[in-house]
Parts: structure tokens; C-alpha cells; sequence
């Protein structure tokens, strides 16, 4: 028999149990790791044998992502010294290693897409077991609709809307944590899950009733073509930095472009400009054009003339592209930022990669496994 404990940083409870032969089992409740966008993550995940003297050339490792809709996506597998890695966890995904009954992995230079829900399988001939373990990360949670308007689109379009914008679909539990946060919006958006759901902190009458207690608001699962709102998008810590350009006068869309990429940059993307208020604390009671057409500012200290008294990024809209003149939020790229905040950098991480891979599982080889 094969136990396998998967062990994160909260552990609601522990359950001890006896099998039919007496030998005491203990299993952890699954727990959640949390870093963010960029950083370096050990998923972990523990197994003994009963009894222990089974070779460890036979057992088969296996990491699995399940998504809300039940779907698996393959991430790694390993049987004694073989290893394969899948998808775009190539290069990243690595075993940790530390000792007999390790089954963790490590994930190296996290992505917003690696978010969510991972099951650890452990295999021996006809034996197995799994375990599962929470991937959280650091981030913020937006509103998005795009210029043509409230509640435009469908749960594909509100998913591409967030991609172009530097961020992913949000989950409920980033939605609902990000309303235990403050956020208030009264208009309702899709989630990642496919759900339409809004945050409300003060509630009135405009938005469901000012006699309804505060809440996230859910309209529930709708359908994905048909149906139209507007987006709740999440985004992380990013891989470089945004800032206001500087100019002696003020700009149309078209010559903020320009500007920004004269200066070594691209415009900023709307999410880039919530994770650099979050995570940069980014304060600019300026207006600037973002790369999607809008304008916008962040505002971590509220003052007088700068949009309310609570902190956010201030949204003016999408004005005339042409006629209307503002300043520009740029974004530059850290090019040799180490990867995961490990001290390794990218070709110190592929040279990693290059020796790991002699004893990976060839192509062909993937259903001996």
C-alpha cells in the first residue's frame, strides 16, 4: 500500500485512521502554496510504503493539473530515473528531490496559467495514490470592458480581452478576496470557472438592492456564446517595470505609441498598470493613455484632484484616439531579471534544463509509463 500526504503552507486538519491490518495511515487535508508571477514554488507532495522494502525503480510519480470542469492536464511523470516534463512546463517543472518518499516538484519562473488545483499521484504495480495541492499566487484582481462598451461580451471574448491585457480570468475565491479587499463594482462579469459574478461592497439600490447584505453577487454559470457582460481579469507581479513618460506636451494615441517605444518601452497594458500599482506602488495623479486606447492612473495616497478618496487605478474611459491629448504609461521588460527570485537567470536555468534532460523519457516512450 502506498500513503501519500501533499502538504502545503495551511493544513486544516489531519485525519489518522486504521486499515484492515492495523497499520496507522495519516493524510493531510489539501493545503495552498502561494507566490507569484515570475517566482520559484515547491509543490510538495510525500509517500511511504507498507511495506517499505518495495523498489524504487518501480514507482511512478505523476503531477496532474485539474481544472474546475474536471479536465487533467498533463504536467510530469517520472518513473525510477526517467522523466518527462509536459507543455509549456518544459524547462520549468522539476523534481525536488530531498530524500526517499519525495514526490514534490519544483515550478520554476511561475506563469498567471499555472494558477490552480494540482493532483500528485503515486504508483507502484498495482498500488496508488493521490494527493492534491493548491497553487495560489499573489495578485490583483480588475474590471475590464473594452471600448465598445458594458457588457459586450462572452465568456470567450472576456477571456482573449484579459490575455491582451496581460491577465487571466479570475477565480471566485480572487474575485471574493479581492471584494474582502474593498473592491466594489456594479456590474457583472465572467469568471474563469464561466460564471457571472459581482463584488459589492456598499450596497444600493442600483446595484441589487441597498437592503441586501454586502457580498459577491452571483448570477451563476451562463452561457459561454450567448450571453454577454463584461470581465473580471487577475494579473501578478511582473517582469519589469511601468512609468509615466515624461514630455513637454501632451500627446494623441497614435505619437504616445510611438513615444513610448522611442524610449525603449511599449505602452502599458491595462493590467501592467494594476500590478505596478499593487506591487510597485506606482502614484500618478496624471492621465495617460494605455495600450488598449484608454486612460488611466494610479492612485496609491488619495488626494484632493485625484479621483475620490480611496486608492485604485482611476479609469477615464476611451476617448478620441485622434483628437484627444493625455500623457502614456509605458512598460519596460526587465531582459536579465533572474528567473523565480531564486539568483538563477534564464540561461543559468536552461543549462539546468539541458542536464536534467539525459534522463528524461524519449517522445515515443511517453505509454511505457
Amino acid at each position: 500500500m502506498i500513503t501519500v500526504t501533499s502538504m502545503g503552507r495551511i493544513f486544516p486538519k489531519i485525519d489518522f485512521c486504521l486499515d484492515d491490518t492495523g497499520a496507522v495511515i495519516v493524510q493531510t487535508a489539501p493545503g495552498k502554496v502561494v507566490t507569484h508571477r515570475g517566482g520559484s514554488i515547491t509543490l510538495p507532495c510525500r509517500f511511504h510504503h507498507e511495506p517499505e522494502n518495495v523498489d524504487p525503480a518501480r514507482i511512478r510519480i505523476k503531477w496532474t493539473k485539474v481544472t474546475d470542469t474536471l479536465q487533467f492536464e498533463d504536467v510530469f511523470v517520472a518513473l525510477g530515473k526517467q522523466q518527462r516534463v509536459f507543455g509549456s512546463y518544459r524547462g520549468r517543472v522539476f523534481l525536488e528531490q530531498a530524500g526517499p518518499g519525495d514526490a514534490s516538484v519544483i515550478i520554476q519562473n511561475v506563469t498567471l496559467e499555472d494558477y490552480g488545483r494540482y493532483e500528485c499521484e503515486v504508483t507502484n504495480d498495482m498500488e496508488d495514490d493521490t494527493g492534491f495541492v493548491n497553487l495560489d499566487l499573489e495578485g490583483v484582481v480588475f474590471p475590464y470592458y473594452p471600448r465598445e462598451g458594458r457588457y459586450k461580451l462572452n465568456y470567450y471574448q472576456a477571456e482573449d480581452a484579459c490575455k491582451k491585457q496581460d491577465a487571466i480570468l479570475a477565480s471566485h475565491s480572487q474575485l471574493h478576496k479581492a471584494w474582502l479587499e474593498g473592491l466594489d463594482w456594479c456590474n457583472a462579469g465572467w469568471l474563469e470557472d464561466g460564471s457571472v459574478q459581482y463584488p459589492i461592497s456598499h450596497p444600493r439600490d442600483e446595484c441589487g438592492r441597498k437592503d441586501t447584505p454586502a457580498g459577491v453577487r452571483n448570477y451563476g454559470y451562463r452561457h459561454k456564446e450567448d450571453e454577454r457582460y463584461d470581465a473580471f481579469c487577475f494579473t501578478s507581479k511582473l517582469n519589469g517595470k511601468v512609468y509615466f513618460l515624461k514630455r513637454f506636451k501632451k500627446v494623441n494615441y497614435a505619437e504616445a505609441i510611438k513615444a513610448c517605444i522611442r524610449d525603449g518601452s511599449v505602452a502599458a497594458k491595462v493590467g501592467q498598470l494594476y500590478a505596478a500599482w499593487k506591487f510597485q506602488l506606482l502614484d500618478r495623479c496624471e492621465a495617460g493613455w494605455l495600450e488598449d486606447g484608454s486612460i488611466r492612473y494610479p492612485i496609491v495616497n488619495p488626494r484632493s484632484r485625484c479621483g475620490g478618496s480611496q486608492p485604485g487605478v482611476r479609469n477615464l474611459g476611451f476617448p478620441d484616439k485622434k483628437f484627444r491629448l493625455y500623457g502614456v504609461y509605458c512598460f519596460r521588460e526587465n531582459k536579465d531579471e533572474a528567473v523565480g527570485g531564486t539568483g538563477k537567470t534564464k540561461s543559468t536555468i536552461a543549462s539546468l534544463t539541458k542536464r536534467k534532460s539525459s534522463n528524461s523519457i524519449p517522445v515515443n516512450a511517453t505509454k511505457a509509463i
